[in-house]
């Protein structure tokens, strides 16, 4: 039997318990230090997850920060990561003490971070800050793709993608989590997998714009009603944009037509925390002033990521060849109107 810790008992780490729990593997999660409230709900509810509502399987064991510690120091086979994109260095810090020589990680999280003024992907980051701690030889996967957390809790047919550089890495988790509801791809194109799965919150918050530019001179009823040709229009461009962007980072073309790219670029557009702050943005909203208006308290994370990685993409790519991504940064970063140079 496989003992896997999860940690974060958000939406996401809280529903890949799952399909964990269904391939009989021994499933610990585990919440942050900021999630103490969240967990005593969650065990004084019978596993009644608030944020899903639904109740977790009953043999999933639930503990506080303070157990992760003494949970890290008995035999861990696999530690995934279901923190925040802000949390990535919060996680590495809490398993590098207690972190044995290859031992499998998975990142749920999406995101890039800036590194010493490099773009870097967050397995990357991890494993540098891992090896400045004196551990050589370190094991990162990534699962990535369209899967929103409680249809995947409430087993919901899902397809995500693991990506590893090495190719048995990612056919050896795939034994371990796959069920017939939760069906797994394996890539080794890791970086690709990443980069895609982080860029495409960026361009479903322009694609969530889409009705209010589809026509700025008429009524917001005729928007509503005809706004899916801009829609199209902004898929088409994002991928082709998304494809330029992973290949420039050294990932493959490929990858951005798969789960990790188009397929999560899908679920995210249609509905999610991106395109709801792209549709404020879309209606002339200026960025900070519909996120303290609509969304005081909720994390955006194609915003995020925007914030982090807006001044390195401004310098390093050529806006002929971005004219969305350079739209979006400047509206998010500058906090200025959004406007498409179509």
């Amino acid at each position: 039997m496989t003992k896997i810790v999860i940690i974060g008992a958000g939406a996401m780490g809280s529903a890949f318990t799952v399909p964990c729990l269904d391939n009989n593997n021994e499933v610990i999660l585990v919440g942050t230090h900021l999630e103490n409230n969240l967990i005593k709900k969650i065990k004084s509810n019978h596993n009644f997850h608030p944020v899903l509502k639904i109740k977790l399987p009953s043999k999933l064991r639930i503990e506080s920060f303070e157990k992760l510690k003494s949970i890290l120091e008995s035999k861990v086979d696999l530690i995934v990561s279901g923190v925040s994109s802000i949390g990535i260095d919060w996680f590495t810090d809490q398993i590098a003490n207690d972190y044995k020589k290859n031992l499998p990680i998975i990142l749920l999280t999406k995101g890039l971070a800036i590194v010493e003024n490099e773009l870097m992907t967050f397995s990357d980051k991890i494993k540098k800050l891992l090896i400045e701690k004196g551990h050589e030889e370190v094991n990162i996967s990534a699962i990535k793709g369209p899967c929103l957390a409680a249809g995947l809790a409430n087993k919901m047919r899902t397809g995500t993608v693991i990506a590893n550089p090495n190719i048995k890495e990612a056919q050896m988790l795939k034994k371990i989590i796959a069920t017939n509801y939760y069906s797994t791809e394996i890539s080794n194109d890791l970086i690709g997998v990443e980069l895609s799965s982080a860029i495409k919150n960026i361009y479903s918050m322009l694609i969530g714009a889409s009705e209010g530019l589809s026509n700025s001179s008429a009524p917001k009823e005729i928007q509503s009603k005809y706004y899916l040709n801009t829609s199209a229009s902004l898929i088409h461009r994002s991928i082709s944009e998304m494809v330029e962007f992973v290949s420039h980072y050294g990932g493959r073309a490929e990858t951005v037509y798969g789960l990790a790219g188009l397929g999560d670029l899908y679920v995210s557009a249609i509905g999610g925390r991106n395109s709801l702050m792209g549709k404020y943005l879309g209606e002339g909203f200026l960025y900070k002033d519909a996120k303290e208006k609509f969304m005081k308290d909720i994390t955006v994370e194609g915003a995020q990521l925007a914030l982090e990685i807006g001044p390195k993409i401004l310098q390093d790519l050529n806006p002929k060849h971005f004219p969305l991504m350079f739209s979006m940064l400047s509206t998010i970063h500058g906090n200025k109107k959004l406007v498409i140079n179509w």
